[in-house]
């Protein structure tokens, strides 16, 4: 693949996460324990903001580490094998916006204008709080052995994580794997 390629796929890999309303969350607590769960999203300069409750488990584990895991994964039913779905994960730091500034009134306005009317309900909540997702580094799988990093300013440095692709036991395996993966 060439350079021209790899820089095809920043581009694509956001298109893939933008087509989708959600976001898979991953966070920690204070032992170290995993939490998952998902939250609405809004995009805005390779920035992700999710609005969250203080009830939920993810909104005490966001404000204690300041960091998250984030997936977006394509569905099942497009699938063309549960093995191989196209998916983009990302490592985040995750700050609060405050309340009552710019950018936080610039943002709830990218949620209204996404998710509509629940907005004017959440809104005004002061339990829920709007955190910026800064991805750091990321993963883009797009098949079989087409897993790229993805790291620097807005992920645009791209680079394949494995230059030998999937490793089998002979030839016979490798001929299975190909067939496989043409059909």
């Amino acid at each position: 693949m060439t350079r021209l390629d790899l820089s095809s796929l920043n581009a694509e890999a956001w298109d893939f996460a933008l087509r989708q309303q959600t976001l898979h969350l991953a966070t920690c607590d204070a032992a170290g324990l995993p939490e998952a769960s998902y939250a609405p999203y809004v995009e805005q300069g390779r920035e992700l903001y999710v609005y969250v409750s203080e009830i939920a488990r993810h909104w005490r584990n966001l404000a204690a580490s300041g960091r998250c895991a984030v997936l977006f994964i394509e569905s099942e039913a497009e699938a063309k094998t549960p093995f191989a779905r196209q998916r983009l994960a990302l490592q985040c730091t995750a700050r609060e916006v405050a309340r009552g500034g710019a950018d936080f009134d610039a943002v709830m306005a990218l949620f209204r204008l996404r998710f509509g009317k629940m907005m004017n309900v959440l809104e005004p909540m002061q339990d829920f709080h709007l955190y910026r997702l800064t991805p750091t580094q990321g993963s883009y799988v797009t098949g079989f052995a087409r897993a790229f990093r993805m790291a620097g300013d807005g992920l645009s440095e791209v680079s394949h994580r494995s230059d030998e692709g999937h490793r089998t036991g002979d030839a016979g395996a490798r001929r299975a794997l190909s067939q496989a993966l043409a059909g």
